[in-house]
């Protein structure tokens, strides 16, 4: 039976050439969603499961673009607030030179407590969020940990990506507060190179040693691949090989494969490979998500 995964996090805006080649020089442009989280739940929503995210956009043309987006790849956004006072934030992908953001003091930024205390956990069995959160406000921040709090409390299981974000802090600021919120989590998704950068980590093995309370930590690397601990069992399973158009949101389809993999009640090695496969259709496209076919979801007035 399908069961109910709950992403919560910023989505923006999402520019990109529609061919992968620097911004000055590209003739067309794509307008997409894009956002750590609602990317996850995309995902998870194409493989089968429900999927509910919840965050806050503008009530801008951008802010009900990205929903009707999103409610059309599976996604129920019925609980995302519209909000009058701050804009939807966006980012533009430029092939060759990284990411352009534009995303401070947006309608998620303004997250809070109280939007944390207002968040129903009804019939969801898993929750997802990301370190991005933490970084794009304090409010937000504050958001993050209370709504963890709130499905802990609740008997839900918590699923967090670390997602460093170098542009929005750097690494000494983020890392003590990334580490203990992945403490807090059952499940930790976290790339190797991502974990040496911020806790001196070089192998999964160290990673594991520093977060030997998590029930369920997955090590990514790379094109290499990734290795789970789960339960006392280390299982790795080696990436797909493919031509790399454009890398951001790999990230997210290998968590929106593996934690849907995980809602089927799929062993450890069908989850990592099924994250694998979402991450290299992803590699393929200049966007953040793949054109699956889904039942269109609910869209907030």
């Amino acid at each position: 039976m399908p069961r109910t995964l709950l992403a919560i996090g910023e989505t923006m805006a999402m520019v990109t050439p529609v061919v992968a080649t620097p911004v000055v020089d590209a003739d067309a442009f794509l307008l997409d969603a894009g956002g750590a989280e609602s990317n996850v739940a995309a995902h998870v929503a194409a493989l089968g499961h429900r999927a509910v995210w919840f965050s806050r956009l503008g009530a801008d043309a951008l802010g009900h673009r990205i929903a009707r987006q999103l409610s059309g790849r599976g996604v129920d956004v019925s609980r995302v607030i519209f909000d009058d006072a701050h804009p939807t934030g966006m980012y533009v992908k430029d092939p060759g030179n990284g990411v352009l953001y534009y995303r401070r003091g947006s309608a998620a930024a303004h997250l809070s407590e109280a939007d944390a205390d207002a968040v129903s956990f009804d019939g969801v069995d898993l929750l997802h969020v990301s370190g991005i959160t933490a970084a794009i406000s304090s409010s937000a921040a504050s958001f993050l940990t209370r709504v963890i709090e709130r499905a802990r409390a609740r008997g839900v299981t918590v699923s967090f990506d670390v997602n460093h974000r170098a542009p929005l802090w750097d690494a000494p600021t983020a890392a003590p507060a990334l580490l203990e919120l992945a403490r807090r989590a059952d499940i930790v998704l976290v790339g190797r190179d991502e974990a040496e950068t911020l806790w001196g980590t070089p192998a999964a093995a160290d990673v594991r040693a520093l977060l030997p309370e998590v029930s369920e930590l997955i090590v990514k690397d790379g094109d290499v691949g990734a290795t789970a601990f789960v339960r006392g069992e280390e299982v790795f399973e080696p990436a797909l090989v493919v031509e790399v158009v454009e890398a951001v949101g790999a990230g997210d389809a290998f968590a929106g494969g593996y934690l849907a993999g995980r809602l089927s009640g799929d062993p450890v090695r069908a989850r990592l490979r099924a994250g694998h496969e979402r991450a290299a259709r992803t590699l393929q496209t200049t966007t953040d998500s793949i054109d699956d076919p889904a039942p269109a979801a609910g869209i907030p007035s």
